[in-house]
């Protein structure tokens, strides 16, 4: 008995394993399923730096990449660095495969110290107190050429973190913390 129970669940996960890759769109899938290098382009809105990194060659993380991509994401305002979440960089990957999209990504933030979070607490009520983008796991930012509205839609579907949406202000915000949406 033990041994069908056994079978059943492996059978019971397979399945659901397909189900929930088949809701990817294909050509979505299409990059998950074979090893490719992943390459990002951005724009900082605020210092006006441009970088093309391949963040990932397909089969690890590119260190020295990274490196440049933690630069770019840097708090401008104190010229403090931290170590971005790689995940990150793979969700606003996955993004713009999803929304076929390979133009450059406009970063308005990335990194905050603690001291500039409260800074922009103290003179907006859109700063949390506690932001992911303290801890090197957030980022705002807008797609050339992708309306804002499906940005955060696709960013809604692939369920990998929070999503802000600040169209007033002109802007999606993702992060690596807990699936959520304001």
């Amino acid at each position: 008995m033990d041994i069908i129970d056994s079978h059943r669940r492996k059978w019971l996960g397979l399945g659901m394993a397909a189900v929930g890759l088949g809701l990817l769109p294909s050509h979505a899938f299409a990059s998950l399923a074979t090893p490719r290098p992943k390459i990002l382009r951005f724009n900082n809105l605020n210092t006006g730096e441009t970088i093309k990194a391949e963040f990932f060659d397909g089969k690890r993380y590119n260190k020295h990449e990274l490196a440049k991509l933690n630069h770019l994401f840097r708090d401008y305002r104190q010229n403090k660095i931290k170590t971005i979440d790689p995940a990150l960089f793979d969700q606003i990957y996955l993004l713009q495969v999803m929304l076929n999209n390979n133009k450059p990504v406009e970063l308005i933030s990335g990194y905050r110290s603690l001291a500039t979070n409260n800074n922009l607490r103290h003179s907006s009520s859109g700063v949390a107190k506690k932001s992911y983008h303290t801890r090197g796991q957030a980022m705002d930012f807008r797609l050339v050429g992708t309306e804002l509205s499906k940005v955060r839609q696709v960013a809604l579907r692939m369920k990998a973190g929070g999503v802000g949406y600040y169209p007033r202000s002109n802007f999606v915000h993702i992060d690596t913390g807990p699936v959520r949406s304001w």
